[in-house]
C-alpha cells in the first residue's frame, strides 16, 4: 500500500467531530424552527388576527348580503380556519331562492360567497300582498310585496303543489314575450278538469285554457291575436281548438288558425 495515502486516526477524530458538530447544530436549528413556527402558528390562531375580517357576497338579488351572511352563520368572531366550506354552501342551498352556492377562503382572512338564485317566474296573490313564486314552485312567503308587481304575472287561487308546480313549468317553457304578455292567471278548476285556467292579457284578451296542453298553445299567441280585431275584445279559447268569442257576441265564435311556424 502507498503510506501517502494512510490517514492516522487521531487525525481524522477531529474531523469526525466537527462533523457530528455540525449535524447536531443543524438538527438544533430546524427543531428550534419548528418550535417556533408552531408557537407562531397557535398564536395567530387564537388570536384576532385569524378571525373573518371580509366577507365577499356575489349574485345575489333577492336575498340581501346581510341574509346571506346571516345564513352562512359567519361574523368578525368567525376563526378563519373553522370555516367549512361544504357545509356552508349545503346550508345556503336550504333557501328555496337559491339553486347552487360555492365557497371559498381567500388568505389570510376573507371569504368569498357565490350563489346562483332561482329564476323568479310570477308573484302568487294570498290577501293584500304578493309573494314571488320560484322555478321550483316554491312560494318564499318571506318575500312579501305590498305594491301591485308588474315584472311578472300574478297568480290567483293557487295553493303550493302539483298544479302550482305544472302552472310554474309551463310558464318557464313560454318564449318572454309571451310570458310577458300576461297579466293574471286564475285558477280556475271545472268538475271535468281541475287544471282549467283563465289568463288577462296586457292587451285586454282573456283566454281560457288548461294547463295540460296550455304551454304548446299559448305559444302560438303572437300569431292568434294578429288574426284578431284588436279593438274587439273578449275570449281566446284554447281547451280544444283555437277559438274566439267576443264579449259582446258571446254567441258567435270564431275559429282560430294556429300557425305552426310561429311562437
Amino acid at each position: 500500500m502507498d503510506k501517502g495515502k494512510i490517514v492516522a486516526l487521531e487525525d481524522r477524530i477531529p474531523k469526525l467531530k466537527e462533523q457530528r458538530r455540525r449535524k447536531a447544530n443543524k438538527r438544533l436549528i430546524f427543531l428550534l424552527f419548528l418550535f417556533f413556527t408552531m408557537i407562531a402558528v397557535v398564536a395567530y390562531v387564537q388570536s384576532p388576527l385569524s378571525h373573518v375580517k371580509k366577507v365577499t357576497v356575489k349574485g345575489n338579488e333577492l336575498l340581501s348580503t346581510n341574509e346571506v351572511i346571516e345564513t352562512a352563520k359567519i361574523s368578525k368572531e368567525t376563526n378563519i380556519w373553522s370555516v367549512r366550506k361544504n357545509i356552508i354552501a349545503v346550508d345556503l342551498e336550504q333557501k328555496n331562492v337559491i339553486k347552487n352556492a360555492n365557497v371559498k377562503i381567500k388568505w389570510p382572512n376573507s371569504v368569498i360567497i357565490e350563489i346562483e338564485e332561482r329564476n323568479k317566474i310570477a308573484y302568487i296573490k294570498s290577501d293584500k300582498s304578493y309573494y314571488p313564486v320560484m322555478e321550483n314552485g316554491k312560494v318564499l312567503m318571506d318575500r312579501e310585496v305590498t305594491e301591485l308587481p308588474v315584472n311578472a304575472p300574478i297568480l290567483f287561487k293557487f295553493k303550493e303543489g302539483t298544479i302550482l308546480k305544472e302552472m310554474v313549468s309551463s310558464l318557464e317553457e313560454l318564449p318572454d314575450e309571451v310570458r310577458n304578455a300576461i297579466s293574471e292567471i286564475h285558477h280556475t278548476p271545472k268538475k271535468a278538469d281541475e287544471y282549467h285556467i283563465s289568463l288577462f292579457m296586457n292587451d285586454g284578451f282573456e283566454v281560457s285554457a288548461t294547463l295540460r296542453s296550455f304551454s304548446e298553445k299559448m305559444i302560438h299567441y303572437p300569431s292568434i291575436i294578429s288574426q284578431l280585431d284588436p279593438s274587439i275584445k273578449g275570449i281566446i279559447d284554447l281547451e280544444v281548438g283555437s277559438y274566439f268569442k267576443a264579449y259582446e257576441l258571446e254567441a258567435e265564435e270564431t275559429e282560430i288558425e294556429n300557425d305552426k311556424g310561429e311562437g
